[in-house]
């Protein structure tokens, strides 16, 4: 038995929309402000081609670097493209290989951890031996000696930096699903002869998945993070494609005259992690409420 399948409180009892109002009454300023922001930019990303005024990699002007105006609203950049254009397009690129590269991070991961609790023994102690051992190398190092050898595509992108941040999510998951691995209704199932499958997806999962959603949030805005200074580095996202780090080292030149718009794909960044790091943090009070009135 889960703890889901556990007697339930008089808060479970209540029915589907009761519990929706108290998620709603949970709900703080800097939650709605965080919520907004996230589907704000899912909806740019989504809309893209049809919210940008000119394509990701058309040059619109034969001065580059241009100012500010009604045609350009940020300018332009060392080519002559439209700045505010490829910020929109590059919210899709960075959100979309960043969501990829943190589902796959989470796959290896929490996989992994669960069932290096549920096992022990001798697949927990090979497992996590490995797992030390990539840990003790540099993360950002062997992702950028990884890059330099295999290239700089989208495909190899969401491999490498998935795999090489699977790390830290197995430490998380296996050390939650060895609090779980221990009771009652694990070691019951066990004792019926479920499968190590069955136990890893129907008894401790479940029971922490909280801890896992929340560890997501954070996860994506390190390999939004990531992502972007690889670009800014040359080794992320290539052009003609868009990227938020590659326009800051494109147009880092502007700084020396007093141009802000390199800082504009980098509050890009900023507020997106800002937002994502609001709605965890309300995830994190709403569930540990749920918790407490159980």
């Amino acid at each position: 038995m889960t703890m889901s399948q556990q007697p339930p409180s008089r808060r479970d009892a209540r029915p589907p929309a009761s519990r929706f109002s108290a998620m709603f009454r949970r709900t703080t300023p800097a939650a709605w402000l965080g919520f907004a922001i996230v589907v704000l930019y899912g909806l740019i990303a989504l809309f893209a081609p049809l919210i940008a005024p000119y394509g990701e990699a058309q040059v619109v002007s034969s001065v580059p670097f241009a100012p500010w105006s009604q045609s350009f609203l940020f300018g332009t950049d060392q080519l002559g493209r439209d700045v505010f254009s490829r910020m929109i397009y590059a919210a899709r690129n960075t959100i979309a290989i960043s969501l990829a590269a943190t589902v796959l991070t989470f796959a290896v991961g929490t996989t992994l951890g669960i069932v290096s609790a549920v096992a022990g023994g001798i697949v927990d102690m090979v497992i996590s031996r490995i797992v030390d051992a990539v840990m003790a190398l540099p993360q950002l190092i062997v992702i950028l000696v990884l890059l330099s050898v295999v290239g700089s595509s989208v495909v190899s992108l969401i491999v490498i930096i998935g795999i090489a941040d699977a790390t830290n999510v197995f430490r998380l998951s296996r050390s939650v699903a060895m609090n779980v691995a221990v009771m009652d209704f694990v070691e019951d199932a066990r004792v019926r002869g479920e499968s190590l499958t069955w136990i890893v997806f129907h008894e401790v999962l479940p029971n922490i998945l909280s801890t896992l959603v929340a560890e997501f949030g954070m996860r994506f805005c390190f390999v939004v993070l990531t992502i972007s200074a690889l670009s800014f580095l040359g080794l992320g996202i290539q052009p003609p494609t868009a990227d938020w780090g590659s326009m800051v080292r494109e147009n880092a030149t502007l700084i020396s005259y007093g141009d802000v718009t390199p800082l504009l794909p980098a509050a890009a960044i900023a507020v997106l992690a800002i937002g994502v790091n609001f709605v965890v943090d309300w995830f994190l009070h709403y569930a540990s409420g749920l918790r407490d009135d159980q």
